[in-house]
C-alpha cells in the first residue's frame, strides 16, 4: 500500500530549522501503515530534511557550521545570474539533499531518543515550503 499527503510550514529563511516529526507522525499514523518506510521531502531546491536532536543551542550551532560552509554573503555565479542573492541557500540544499526515508514499524516511526526529523529552509526570505510524505508498507 501507498500513502501520500502534503502539509506546509512558514519559515524565516536562511537556515530556519522546523522540527516535523510530530506531524509526519501523524501522518504515518492516519495511512493505516503499520511496517515500511516514510519518505519526507521538502518541495523546493533552496531547503533540505534532515534529523536531528532539535533543542536550541544545537540549532543553533547548525546555523554557525551551514554559515561557515556556505556563508550567505558569498558571492555566486547563480546571484549574478538571476539578482536574487540566494546561491549560498541552493549549495547549503544540495549538500544536505531534500529528503529522506525513515523506517516504520508497528505503527511508528523508528527513531532514536533524542531524533527528530527537520525540515531546514536555507532561502534568503521567510516563505510557506511545502513537505510531501510518501508512506509505504502494509
Amino acid at each position: 500500500m501507498v500513502y501520500g499527503e502534503e502539509f506546509t510550514i512558514q519559515t524565516k529563511g536562511y537556515s530556519d530549522i522546523h522540527d516535523v516529526t510530530t506531524t509526519v507522525s501523524a501522518l504515518v499514523k492516519k495511512s493505516g501503515i503499520a511496517d515500511g518506510i516514510v519518505t519526507v521531502s521538502v518541495i523546493g531546491s533552496t531547503a533540505s530534511v534532515s534529523t536531528t536532536e532539535f533543542e536550541p543551542a544545537l540549532n543553533e550551532d547548525i546555523k554557525d557550521q551551514l554559515e561557515r560552509f556556505a556563508p550567505s554573503t558569498m558571492e555566486s555565479r547563480h546571484s549574478r545570474t538571476w539578482g536574487d542573492d540566494n546561491g549560498f541557500s541552493h549549495i547549503r540544499a544540495t549538500f544536505m539533499g531534500p529528503s529522506m526515508t525513515i523506517p516504520i514499524s508497528k505503527g511508528s516511526l523508528v527513531l532514536g531518543t533524542w531524533q527528530q526529523i527537520i525540515v531546514i529552509d536555507h532561502d534568503n526570505r521567510g516563505r510557506s515550503r511545502r513537505v510531501f510524505i510518501q508512506v509505504l508498507g502494509e
